[in-house]
């Protein structure tokens, strides 16, 4: 099984708008097949509570303008890890150091890891 065309498309606006806010090290795992419930993980790094807050909330943002449904959103508080489930797309944001500790891309590595292609900003001189 495959990740659905609804799972890309959300990825899309997810992984630009974190992106948008410093998001770190985006990864996306296609997760179709282990879990029946969810398609596409995303995992992006923020660098404090503060940038991780930021990255959520935009990303949530984004997704909500394209239509998307928030179906559970944890740990906003904290800052530290935080989890938003739009159905076919769960993103998880964290403060760098949880997501070292947490290690999901060791837990997932066996699911296919899906291209992200971010527009790239023009350099400044």
């Amino acid at each position: 099984m495959t990740a659905s065309e609804n799972a890309h498309r959300l990825l899309t606006v997810a992984a630009v708008a974190a992106d948008a806010k410093q998001g770190e090290d985006l990864v996306a795992l296609d997760v179709s097949g282990p879990l029946p419930l969810t398609d596409v993980f995303l995992l992006v790094s923020g660098k404090n509570e503060r940038n991780v807050q930021a990255i959520a909330s935009e990303v949530e943002e984004k997704l909500i303008a394209v239509g998307a449904k928030p179906l559970r959103r944890e740990g906003r508080a904290e800052g530290r890890w935080i989890l938003l489930d739009f159905g076919d797309l769960v993103v998880h944001v964290f403060h760098e150091e949880d997501r070292m500790y947490y290690s999901l891309e060791r837990l997932w590595k066996d699911c296919p890891a899906i291209p992200l292609n971010l527009p790239v900003a023009p350099a400044v001189d």
